[in-house]
């Protein structure tokens, strides 16, 4: 019996090569043709749902299916962003997360197992800067005041934060490495039982998310002394930022959040995704909602791995600072 020619045997191993990867192809181009999890890693009430909410909303009528949000609380939003990591490559099941456990908690605790690698980066969502607030017990009105009083007085003082190892902990650390400040930190368990110290006077400052602070702030019973961007906020332009005082002038930090997917989306789910985010962004009514919120809608084609490469720079340096390991 005659041996086909070798070209006619390349022929086939090509067509047979072809159509084992038409159903892969066939189900990317039908993305997505089922409810979408959007997870966010936090109980639903506070910015990261809100943000998550808004969005989701949005992608929706984009996509064209149902997006669901899956409210994961518990250590910070990692474990909403280990059930990421570790979910199907396929589009159906994303994050709606914020810097503290896309980017922080792995290099302050030795208990977070994913890595920046174990996601596909989509997009960024938004941005808040923290605010410094001072109890009406400090006597402190202003960012002078603040740095007089705190440097005058080497660990006499003491701030709160949300957590170890939260924005908000590497943001006053951040605060006392510019300013060459001593002040304790005293952690709490979320916002609420921080908040109620501080306007009890139980506690000297506190750093806050600016939407968690606002409404403290303009009910008068706490002081702002400044928020933690570079510049002032577009949405409290009479809260100066901390980064105005010389001595001070190197800070910036804020909190941002991101739309991430699992590692190695395949490219045309992730293009529909990019494609959708980029729209939800410029929505009316998002826009309108989170810039209420305090956020500021985060600028379109940001370069990712650029972003998260000098983000996590800046975090390691903070953490090494306040030498902050757990």
């Amino acid at each position: 019996m005659s041996q086909k020619p070798p070209t006619f045997r390349l022929g086939l191993l090509c067509g047979l090569a072809l159509l084992s990867s038409l159903p892969a192809l066939a189900q990317h181009d039908s993305y997505p043709s089922k409810p979408i999890t959007l997870v966010v890693g936090y109980p639903p009430g506070g910015s990261t749902d809100l943000t998550g909410r808004t969005l989701g909303f949005e992608l929706s009528k984009r996509l064209g299916v149902p997006v669901v949000i899956e409210n994961i609380g518990g250590a910070g939003g990692v474990i909403g962003a280990q059930k990421v990591a570790n979910a199907a490559p396929d589009g159906y099941t994303l994050l709606a997360g914020v810097n503290n456990e896309i980017a922080i908690s792995r290099l302050v605790s030795s208990a977070v197992k994913y890595q920046l690698k174990d996601f596909t980066p989509i997009g960024l969502i938004a941005s808040q800067p923290m605010v410094l607030v001072a109890s009406h017990k400090s006597g402190v009105k202003n960012i002078d005041q603040f740095i007089s009083l705190v440097k005058g007085n080497p660990g006499k003082y003491s701030y709160g934060s949300s957590g170890v190892g939260t924005a908000l902990h590497l943001a006053g650390e951040m605060v006392k490495d510019q300013g060459g400040l001593f002040m304790t930190h005293i952690p709490y368990r979320g916002v609420a039982p921080l908040a109620n110290d501080l306007l009890g006077s139980n506690i000297d400052f506190g750093m806050f998310v600016l939407s968690s602070g606002l409404p403290h702030i303009k009910s008068g019973r706490v002081v702002a002394v400044g928020t933690t961007e570079a510049k002032r906020s577009a949405v409290t332009p009479d809260i100066p930022a901390l980064a105005e005082n010389a001595k001070l002038k190197g800070l910036d930090i804020n909190v941002w959040f991101a739309l991430m997917g699992p590692a190695n989306l395949p490219e045309p789910v992730l293009a529909k995704l990019k494609k959708a985010l980029s729209e939800s962004l410029q929505a009316p009514d998002l826009r309108k909602k989170l810039e209420e919120s305090g956020s500021a809608i985060a600028p379109l084609n940001v370069d990712m791995a650029k972003f998260l490469k000098d983000e996590t720079v800046k975090y390691q340096r903070i953490v090494d600072f306040a030498k902050i390991k757990e």
